[in-house]
């Protein structure tokens, strides 16, 4: 049976992306600076990838904003921040997030898929959405929305699953799944070549690929950062050439060809 933006929509709602990344009581200060150092721990590409101070005093439009740890750091660092989300549980948590560190930002629930019927159109000078439109029922329809709030200034950043990775062998050998909650009702990947057809209409600018998660599962969930005992006795510099070509995540910049 296919999967419907319900279906993603629900699980989503049921346990949001990095939720139980503390044991701090949730929405405190605590919690979220704990989820951030984790996240970023765990994904420290997403800093580079993201560039936080480039955006200082410009318009950002972030897709699927999750608990906003990503989109807290655009406001931290002086971006004009208006976040999307689909679960309703993430967004109450991004929405908390703000408030709690006193942060200014626009937040919007809804289906990206049909982004200008709820998200007013204006020009955004970047569109921003990391590891979110792989998991929609229909990709491209978001790909052809975020075009209305484009340029041939604007810069779309966006994070897509590789179909060519070290985690995608592993989850078609029956080692692993995409989430780390079972049961995600869609996960699309991609090879570049892929990517290029999606983003019919725009220029790519780059497609760089990175990270491979190292850590043993049970540990990392404690807060103890443990590698897999074949990652453990791999050279950093081998280990780094790995995930610049076996990575799960392809970090994608493009702009409207105009």
């Amino acid at each position: 049976m296919t999967s419907t933006i319900n279906d993603v929509k629900k699980f989503w709602d049921d346990r949001p992306c990095n939720v139980k990344h503390s044991s701090k009581e949730v929405g405190t200060r605590e919690y979220f600076n704990e989820v951030e150092r984790k996240k970023f721990r765990a994904e420290p590409h997403i800093i580079k990838f993201t560039e936080f101070s480039s955006w200082e005093g410009k318009k950002v439009l972030e897709i699927g904003c999750g608990l906003a740890t990503v989109g807290a750091n655009f406001a931290f660092h002086g971006a004009d921040y208006t976040g999307v989300e689909l679960s309703e549980s993430s967004l109450e948590l991004a929405k908390k997030r703000f408030e709690v560190f006193d942060q200014k930002g626009k937040f919007y629930s809804g289906n990206a898929e049909e982004l200008s019927t709820f998200v007013p159109v204006e020009t955004y000078d970047l569109i921003y959405s990391f590891g979110v439109i792989h998991h929609s029922p229909y990709p491209e329809k978001i790909i052809s929305e975020i075009k209305k709030y484009m340029n041939k200034d604007s810069v779309l950043k966006i994070m897509l699953y590789a179909k060519d990775s070290w985690k995608n062998y592993m989850i078609d050998a029956g080692l692993d799944q995409p989430e780390a909650q079972y049961g995600c009702p869609i996960a699309n990947t991609y090879t570049k070549k892929d990517v290029l057809e999606l983003l019919d209409g725009y220029s790519v600018v780059s497609i760089e690929q990175d990270h491979i998660f190292p850590y043993q599962i049970e540990p990392y969930k404690r807060g103890e950062y443990v590698k897999q005992p074949w990652f453990q006795s791999m050279p950093f510099e081998m280990f780094r050439t790995l995930e610049k070509n076996l990575g799960w995540h392809l970090l994608i910049t493009a702009k409207l060809d105009v």
